[in-house]
């Protein structure tokens, strides 16, 4: 039953966040028009929306205005998908697939493929700057800070420069987390956190229990997707399967083996769900989307 009542939940913010983000990107109508359809191609219709979820589930805990809301998790996604074009590319991962599909560098080329993750993440930055997202301004411009810490170097562009120059080589356990804590971690962290912004004002404490909330869920997403990546097929991933190990990376399941691999994932889901103790039912979001991150498929 409340597995049913959390599709249901997340099945409605998914197909009204997808009209969102059809309305936000640019018209592939307007000049330049190739440029404008790539954008579309690789943002609408893919992908499980997890970190805009997230943000409308910290937002229902601080109980935020819906239209806030969007705008921040658009600025989220978009900084994601973003990423996910430019991991695709020859210089980068090189796949031809990505959440069923080919690749925008497959579908277009590598220049356009370029060009959509620059204005994919200039794209963000505009929404967070012309939309009302918190009463105090200076809030706001702190909500920016966030999303750009957490999109650079000391966050996902840095972890994907770590990823690549680890290729072929024997991690430690801090160092792998150390890396993903900043290329998959850091921007699940700023999509709770900012969706958290969008409401109430909340303390220092409970913001910093949100954040951590958000980085328990954020490695337990990244132990999971290496799980995945070595049992599950292409089919099922709508990615390219096994490309870890094909790249040599170190992963999780290289460095832990599959089953130490799957149990530090629940007990980072459980760190997790300790962590919201303080909130009560308010975080229930929050919680079935933990349960949905750990249990995603192994």
């Amino acid at each position: 039953m409340a597995e049913a009542d959390f599709q249901l939940w997340a099945r409605a913010h998914q197909h009204r966040f997808e009209k969102q983000l059809a309305h936000l990107l640019p018209s592939p109508d307007i000049t330049p028009q190739r440029l404008h359809a790539a954008m579309r191609y690789s943002v609408l219709e893919g992908g499980k929306r997890v970190r805009p979820l997230l943000a409308f589930a910290a937002g229902e805990l601080a109980q935020a205005d819906q239209a806030r809301l969007d705008i921040a998790a658009a600025a989220v996604e978009l900084i994601h998908a973003y990423s996910l074009v430019h991991d695709d590319m020859p210089c980068m991962d090189d796949d031809v697939l990505r959440r069923g599909k080919p690749t925008c560098h497959v579908e277009y080329d590598e220049a356009t493929a370029l060009l959509v993750g620059d204005a994919l993440q200039s794209l963000a930055f505009q929404l967070l700057a012309e939309h009302t997202l918190n009463n105090d301004p200076a809030q706001q411009l702190k909500m920016v800070r966030l999303l750009a810490v957490a999109s650079g170097s000391r966050g996902m562009a840095g972890g994907q420069a770590i990823d690549l120059a680890s290729v072929g080589k024997h991690l430690s356990l801090p160092e792998l987390e150390l890396m993903h804590i900043h290329k998959t971690g850091a921007l699940i962290r700023a999509a709770v956190v900012l969706g958290a912004h969008c409401g109430n004002d909340l303390t220092e404490e409970e913001l910093k229990r949100l954040d951590h909330f958000g980085k328990c869920v954020g490695l337990a997403f990244q132990v999971v997707d290496d799980v995945l990546d070595s049992e599950a097929d292409t089919a099922t991933l709508g990615k390219t399967a096994g490309k870890d190990a094909v790249q040599d990376k170190p992963t999780y399941v290289t460095l832990l083996g599959a089953q130490a691999a799957k149990k530090m994932a629940a007990e980072l889901h459980a760190e997790a769900l300790d962590t919201l103790t303080t909130f009560g039912q308010s975080a229930h979001r929050l919680r079935q989307l933990a349960d949905f991150i750990l249990l995603r498929k192994f």
